[in-house]
């Protein structure tokens, strides 16, 4: 096996007993065995459980910022692209539920992951949407008193309590598209019927 495909190989394993196991639980061996490696050879592609850690966000991340981008710079309304960012995103969640979790759980729970990986992929892939924001201010097509930074936040949140939930199989009888539709139309045009006014 190429070094290359057995790098990717300890990344898809890696994810899959994160997402079973829990970082903190997971040991380099359940890795090794999942991957159909022998533990040594996981010390030859990383330093330890941690660098795994990142390097899964590295490369799955990167991956969909890849992939999104490359869907973006077919578009110019910034509309159609912030719909475009969640139904990509939700795509890749929706199949992908061990990289879902991974996500959800270790950006929450690991401080020491916060810490180190404030300058990273994930932030990058975040951004996207902020840049989405500020591009559709220029345009004067997004109000100019939405602060991106907040309005990003806000917004990958959303996608990211509906990804929690499809993790959970609690609820998935929603098909992407109108998932994607409803998220888009609570965030452009709001839920107040026309005419309302937000309260005091």
């Amino acid at each position: 096996m190429k070094a290359a495909n057995k790098h990717s190989k300890i990344i898809q394993a890696a994810t899959k007993v994160f997402a079973k196991k829990g970082f903190f639980n997971a040991r380099i061996s359940d890795i090794a065995k999942e991957a159909k490696v022998a533990d040594g050879t996981i010390y030859l592609y990383f330093n330890n459980k941690f660098d795994i850690l990142i390097s899964v966000f590295e490369e799955e991340i990167g991956n969909l910022i890849e992939q999104v981008k490359k869907l973006l710079a077919k578009e110019s309304d910034p509309r159609v692209m912030l719909k475009i960012f969640a139904t990509k995103h939700l795509t890749v969640m929706k199949k992908n539920k061990n990289l879902a979790e991974v996500i959800q759980i270790e950006l929450r729970q690991s401080a020491k992951l916060i810490k180190d990986y404030r300058n990273n992929k994930f932030s990058e892939y975040v951004n996207i949407i902020s840049s989405i924001i500020k591009l559709g201010q220029e345009q004067n097509i997004y109000r100019s008193s939405i602060q991106p930074g907040l309005a990003k936040r806000a917004f990958f949140g959303a996608l990211d309590e509906i990804s929690r939930v499809w993790t959970m199989s609690l609820d998935t009888k929603y098909t992407v598209e109108d998932t994607s539709s409803q998220v888009m139309e609570i965030f452009l045009s709001g839920m107040l019927v026309p005419g309302m006014e937000l309260p005091e």
